[in-house]
């Protein structure tokens, strides 16, 4: 399960921000996962219940993850269809074109966090 390296990296870097910032604390944590990313969703879930446990970084059991999931979505070069894809080699539905560009769906970063001085 990738996604426990995943959410160790996402944590240590989302705290190393805030320490910067002079947050005690993140409240909440902001991520977005494309449909084809390659991450599980709910596998991120379970990694970062793991770590609120652990109590590590600058996380705690009121911390909340927020996953915002984004829809695949590609564009064909030929006939200029957009459409959802459901794998990364795109081919379209209308024309059966091949070279079809991705527009959305492999994003996985952090859209922002929330922090506090923790009082």
């Amino acid at each position: 399960m990738h996604e426990m390296s995943l959410m160790a990296e996402l944590i240590q870097l989302v705290s190393e921000d805030a320490k910067q910032r002079s947050f005690k604390k993140i409240d909440k944590i902001e991520v977005i996962v494309g449909s084809l990313s390659n991450v599980l969703p709910e596998a991120l879930e379970i990694a970062f219940f793991y770590f609120q446990q652990q109590g590590e970084a600058l996380i705690d059991e009121k911390t909340q993850l927020q996953i915002i999931r984004e829809a695949a979505k590609a564009k064909c070069q030929k006939c200029l269809m957009e459409f959802e894809p459901d794998y990364q080699i795109a081919i379209c539905p209308k024309c059966g074109w091949t070279g079809c560009q991705l527009l959305e769906g492999e994003t996985f970063r952090v859209e922002s966090y929330e922090g506090s001085d923790g009082t």
